[in-house]
């Protein structure tokens, strides 16, 4: 009798050229879909070993089959006679590929091998022979994508079907490259001004290789983002920005004179805030710490609180938050923001500003907080903003409060959705 022999389990032979980038964009899309992380969040456990250009295609791809979902999905269902699970990986092997060959140029062939790979057994033919159904078919992908029902339909309630279009219209179009410029002198060629201290830049404008990078005259930020900053004005007093990362409120407050000191969580966010205090020649105090429980030395002449929240109004830049953020996320991003509203409103000086903030579309997380604040804190008012210290085309809401939808400015390029209120300390 021979030898008895030890079989070795069998190991995935390596990936052929063009599939890991494909493998880590379906882990990308799965980590949003299903595990409810943001796409930035999941990038670095998704596109672990890969190199930088596989790491970038894998996550362009997440990022446009995420702003094209229900469009991609609606292509799928119909070419199958029995509807996919949503969390079928079949059903996401297709959106991989379609989205490559219908949306960025990937040719057919290309798009297809290097998806099939993905699945296995019968899923697998599925795949090859619905995506060949629809190719010989030319399918397209509308101009101007759908939202996601949820979102379409909670926009929809809120704001309108105005809103909800734009919204659409928004998300496909990139956005354009804003920056806030250090002093009134600086200026930057091929720009649009929008508002003092403002440049507006086409999108895929390389950042690093503009005039002025390595002189620090300028910082990238949405011109939505540069509002709660803006109504604060200039100041020679102490002023604290709360959630501060990644810091262009911070840098503002410093160019505008303030002395700050500028507060975050994470550790990881504060470390481009304290690159561009060097490359701009600003300076600020940082400081690591929790809101909840962190006091700072004395209260101060400026409060920016710019709060934890959704991130629904950023959704042209970060697709992800359309398919991620529900209502249960709403509430207790909205809940946290009460929390920390009450804590700053502590810091303020008699007859210093408090500026409230969040970069969303839910008026749970902005609206919501004005009259629960004042019936809480007596001592503060809300201060209106006024059309002088608002980009053109922005206009305050009738309680002097601010609120940047979609739409706005659009002709232009449009804007982040936000909402910023102000109050005084009597």
């Amino acid at each position: 009798m021979g030898r008895p022999t030890t079989r070795r389990p069998a190991e995935r032979e390596p990936d052929a050229p063009g599939v890991p980038a494909r493998r880590a964009a379906l882990k990308l899309l799965d980590a949003v879909l299903r595990r409810g992380l943001a796409l930035e969040q999941a990038l670095d456990s998704a596109a672990q070993g890969l190199a930088p250009n596989d790491r970038g295609l894998a996550h362009a791809i997440a990022a446009e089959a995420l702003r094209r979902l229900p469009d991609l999905d609606a292509l799928i269902d119909s070419a199958t006679r029995q509807r996919l699970p949503d969390d079928a990986k079949a059903r996401f092997a297709l959106r991989i590929a379609l989205v490559q060959a219908i949306a960025l140029g990937t040719p057919g062939h290309a798009a297809i091998s290097t998806v099939l790979p993905l699945v296995d057994g019968g899923p697998r033919k599925l795949v090859h022979g619905v995506f060949g159904t629809l190719m010989r078919g030319n399918a397209t992908l509308p101009d101007v994508p759908m939202l996601p029902d949820p979102v379409a339909l909670r926009w929809q309630a809120q704001w309108g079907d105005a809103v909800v279009q734009a919204a659409c219209e928004a998300i496909a179009t990139p956005p354009p490259l804003d920056l806030s410029l250090k002093t009134d002198g600086v200026t930057v060629e091929g720009a649009t001004s929008l508002a003092p201290r403002h440049a507006r830049l086409e999108p895929g404008t390389s950042v690093p290789d503009l005039p002025g990078f390595a002189e620090g005259d300028w910082w990238v930020q949405d011109l939505a983002a540069s509002i709660p900053a803006r109504l604060i004005g200039a100041g020679t007093g102490t002023a604290l920005d709360l959630c501060a990362a990644p810091g262009g409120k911070t840098l503002q407050l410093a160019a505008a004179g303030w002395q700050v000191t500028a507060v975050d969580v994470a550790e990881n966010r504060l470390a481009r805030l304290r690159e561009n205090l060097e490359r701009t020649g600003l300076s600020a105090q940082i400081v690591t710490a929790d809101l909840l429980t962190w006091n700072p030395a004395a209260p101060a002449d400026a409060v920016l609180l710019d709060a934890p929240c959704s991130a629904t109004g950023i959704f042209r830049r970060h697709p992800d938050v359309l398919h991620r953020v529900r209502p249960s996320l709403i509430a207790e991003m909205a809940e946290l923001q009460a929390k920390l509203l009450d804590r700053a409103a502590a810091w303020v000086k008699p007859g210093g500003t408090l500026i409230f903030a969040t970069c969303s579309l839910e008026p749970k997380e902005g609206e919501a907080h004005l009259a629960p604040f004042l019936a809480a804190h007596p001592e503060f008012e809300l201060v209106p903003a006024t059309a002088d210290e608002l980009p053109a085309g922005i206009a305050p809401r009738e309680d002097g409060s601010v609120r940047v939808l979609p739409g706005m400015l659009a002709e232009q390029g449009g804007l982040d959705g936000f909402f910023i209120a102000r109050f005084r300390r009597r």
